[in-house]
């Protein structure tokens, strides 16, 4: 008892982005949402999980956490805990719960399975996509999610020593990322952030290639992509890699990716838009002839999750705020010759960013 406990000051940004959309109440059912209000985490598969936030009318909100009676005990985590049993319909209990005379914010991750029922009961006057309530509260963190993310990406610099130190000719990619694991564990991460991206040669070219039983060649490029967790909290970082002197083509592309990614982050402060930030390593590529070859987004919000609502884009005209942490992953990627990403996760400061990850850009020949 008393391990958990409704997060006043995230959930009070939560209310105050509802009431900037018209909404006095709303329903969370991202797992991971929940646990950043609340402190408590169920992954609860089939069965229905949501937290329902209410405006008090004194500037507060009230809080009910509906859990099955088979989740782990969630004492604390909401002012109220509504539990219910494989053969109790909880649709009657939400609606004890919800005003219906009012609009219903609800996130993405209601399915249709639950959200039917509910409009069918009339459990609110209306229902709405509110999943921007939480996202852009979570996309701001606070000092304490800040340490962990640079806590995280510490230990993602150290592994990516490690994962440098076992390239060898006759190596695969697959055997260099079951490896991964144990050593983000030895450094005190807790798992994977997302599965390891470990290419060799042409691979690189395919910017989401699965590590398979390609084995390193004579003088092949490698490029890793890989994250850890710290405490729930994601780290994510790209570097790419020579193992034999780089012919000119091969340092052309490289160099033109670094480029690209520290002009970005030399612009990012707070005002500056996704998209300009997006456009000025774009730029660099398209200048440099590599233009159609840089074939995605310049990077992602990341946190409590790899990939997080909000992205570095193009399309993305909205600006930054101090707070936000997101990746800056330029790209050259040519069909059956080479592939090149360089990737760090920056946190917007006052004034300008702070680049999370300290491994360097230099281009770097590993002894295969």
């Amino acid at each position: 008892m008393g391990q958990f406990s409704p997060n006043k000051s995230r959930i009070g940004h939560v209310m105050s982005n509802l009431e900037s959309m018209g909404l006095t109440q709303a329903l969370v059912c991202d797992p991971m949402s929940i646990w950043y209000l609340t402190g408590y985490y169920n992954q609860p598969l089939e069965r229905f999980f949501a937290l329902h936030l209410s405006a008090d009318g004194k500037g507060g909100a009230t809080s009910t956490l509906f859990c099955n009676k088979l989740f782990p005990d969630a004492t604390g985590a909401a002012n109220a805990i509504v539990t219910f049993d494989d053969t109790e319909n909880p649709i009657p209990l939400i609606a004890a719960v919800t005003k219906s005379d009012k609009p219903l914010g609800v996130d993405r991750k209601l399915v249709a399975h639950w959200l039917l029922p509910m409009m069918d009961a009339q459990i609110a006057s209306d229902f709405r996509l509110a999943s921007n309530a939480v996202d852009d509260a979570r996309a701001i963190k606070d000092d304490a999610e800040k340490d962990l993310m640079r806590e995280a990406s510490r230990i993602n610099d150290e592994a990516m020593s490690w994962l440098a130190a076992q390239v060898h000719e006759g190596v695969t990619e697959r055997k260099i990322a079951s490896g991964l694991l144990a050593e983000y564990r030895r450094l005190g991460a807790g798992d994977h952030s997302f599965s390891p991206i470990v290419s060799f040669g042409t691979n690189a070219a395919d910017p989401h290639h699965e590590p398979d039983g390609t084995t390193l060649g004579k003088g092949d490029m490698v490029l890793f992509d890989v994250g850890c967790k710290r405490q729930g909290y994601c780290s994510d970082m790209t570097r790419t890699f020579f193992t034999a002197e780089p012919t000119d083509r091969q340092l052309e592309v490289y160099n033109t990716v670094r480029r690209a990614n520290e002009a970005a982050e030399a612009i990012i402060k707070p005002g500056v838009t996704f998209a300009e930030i997006d456009l000025t390593a774009r730029h660099v590529i398209e200048d440099a002839g590599f233009g159609p070859y840089f074939t995605h987004r310049l990077g992602h919000q990341i946190g409590l999750e790899d990939h997080e609502p909000g992205d570095v884009s193009c399309t993305h005209d909205e600006p930054v705020k101090a707070g936000m942490i997101f990746s800056i992953e330029p790209g050259i990627y040519l069909p059956g010759e080479i592939g090149v990403r360089i990737e760090d996760l920056v946190i917007v400061t006052e004034d300008g960013c702070e680049v999370l990850n300290h491994y360097s850009h230099e281009p770097q020949v590993l002894k295969a």
